[in-house]
């Protein structure tokens, strides 16, 4: 599957640009542990959406690991994107401060661990303009081999936006889903369409294929220049999910929480997680997680240098279900199911599914989910969902200024109803 993904990503890139939806994707097996987030002192700080400020002073950091264990020249590009996440009409010239093609210099080595791997280090380089963008990172200055793209939005402050969390409109199944109102301010901004100028997305932990492009507002007042998004149809109401499974790896001397088993050989490190049920009708229990993202973080050698010196784990995952069914490992770990290794296989000897994954030492987040034949991925028959869940919102507001040739990002807004998350 990333074989054809990646071929596809050969010829399209280059003359499809307008038409195809650029996604957050790693093309190459080698390529493991991607984050992109902005840059703070804080631990916790990657655990943030990948937004930074127009002008802002820090950057944006994108780190990854190679497992071939071989220095390459890797090169980072910049596309601007629309509110889709199609190539917008812009030139490199329009947004990027410099000439648009940057080295990856920043590298280091793995220190005494079993699976070796080099560490790459990339600050995201300012740019004129605010929208979407995708950074593109590929081999030997070669656009045609590229091995991961990934999201990041670039902020300029004109629209203040309110949100809030509201007992759902629908009063069919309410138990389960959280509904979102937003108010925009659009007073900075000439607007003479709202509908056709003014974009309202709202995305629900970080994760692009639970997102909702709010089409109209519901409310309109020309005199205060506000803009009501308090949909009565379901527009702006989300399944509400439930708290994510995790499974602890930042130890491998010791077993951490919801490890089974743990084995230190000479030239691997091998771990079983406890054995999942599915819990659709378990009452809701409250407890802390990352919202389906996860910490990269060793135990066994305080002090040092966690991206350097943590091992990768081989780590094997149970569900116990009933046969004849295609199941999926959700979350940043599987890219949101998009790799191989997220499918579910049945073993019929121990009666359960399972899969492996191999993991840099941390903590992780994960759930499972039913994918149907049309190929929808749906995690409440296997989760449950509950509308106290502590989730992520977030709220993302496009302008399109009349004959103006791309979306603007021009209001933003983080939500974390029933914060509970370290």
């Amino acid at each position: 599957m990333r074989s054809l993904i990646f071929i596809f990503l050969i010829f399209q890139y280059p003359f499809l640009g307008f038409s195809q939806v650029l996604n957050d994707s790693v093309y190459v097996d080698h390529i493991l542990s991607v984050r992109l987030y902005p840059q703070g002192s804080e631990f916790a700080n990657q655990l943030n959406s990948p937004l930074i400020t127009l002008g802002e002073g820090r950057d944006l950091q994108l780190i990854f690991d190679d497992l071939a264990y071989d220095p390459e020249l890797y090169t980072a590009k910049l596309i601007h994107c629309d509110a889709n996440w199609q190539k917008s009409a812009l030139r490199d010239t329009d947004f990027s401060l410099s000439f648009n093609q940057f080295t990856i210099q920043d590298y280091s080595y793995s220190v005494n661990t079993r699976v070796p791997y080099i560490h790459y280090s990339f600050a995201v380089p300012k740019v004129s303009k605010s929208g979407n963008y995708v950074l593109m990172v590929y081999k030997n200055r070669n656009e045609a081999q590229p091995v991961l793209t990934k999201r990041f939005m670039v902020l300029e402050n004109l629209a203040p936006v309110a949100a809030v969390l509201v007992p759902p409109s629908q009063t069919e199944d309410r138990t389960a889903l959280q509904q979102l109102n937003a108010t925009v301010n659009y007073s900075k901004l000439e607007v003479i369409d709202p509908k056709t100028q003014v974009k309202v997305l709202i995305r629900q932990n970080q994760h692009w294929d639970r997102v909702k492009f709010l089409q109209a507002p519901t409310f309109l007042n020309q005199s205060s220049k506000l803009l009501r998004y308090e949909s009565f149809n379901g527009e702006n109401t989300f399944r509400a999910g439930n708290e994510f499974r995790f499974v602890d790896l930042r130890f491998i001397r010791s077993r951490g929480v919801n490890v089974a088993f743990v084995k230190v050989e000479e030239s691997l490190v091998l771990a079983d997680a406890m054995v999942d049920q599915p819990r659709p009708s378990i009452a809701y229990a409250q407890y802390l997680d990352l919202n389906g993202l996860y910490l990269v973080q060793t135990l066994d050698r305080p002090g040092g240098n966690p991206e350097v010196e943590s091992e990768y784990v081989y780590t094997t995952f149970y569900l116990k279900d009933d046969p004849g069914k295609e199941i999926v490992m959700l979350g940043a770990l599987s890219q949101w199911g998009r790799i191989p290794e997220a499918k579910m296989l049945f073993d019929s000897k121990k009666e359960m599914y399972s899969t492996t994954l191999l993991l840099k030492q941390g903590w992780y987040d994960y759930q499972y989910a039913y994918r149907s034949k049309s190929g929808d991925l749906n995690s409440e028959p296997l989760e449950g969902s509950y509308f106290q869940t502590e989730n992520e919102y977030e709220v993302f507001v496009y302008y399109r200024g009349l004959g103006s040739r791309y979306d603007q990002l021009v209001g933003y807004a983080n939500l974390r109803p029933n914060k509970r998350r370290f």
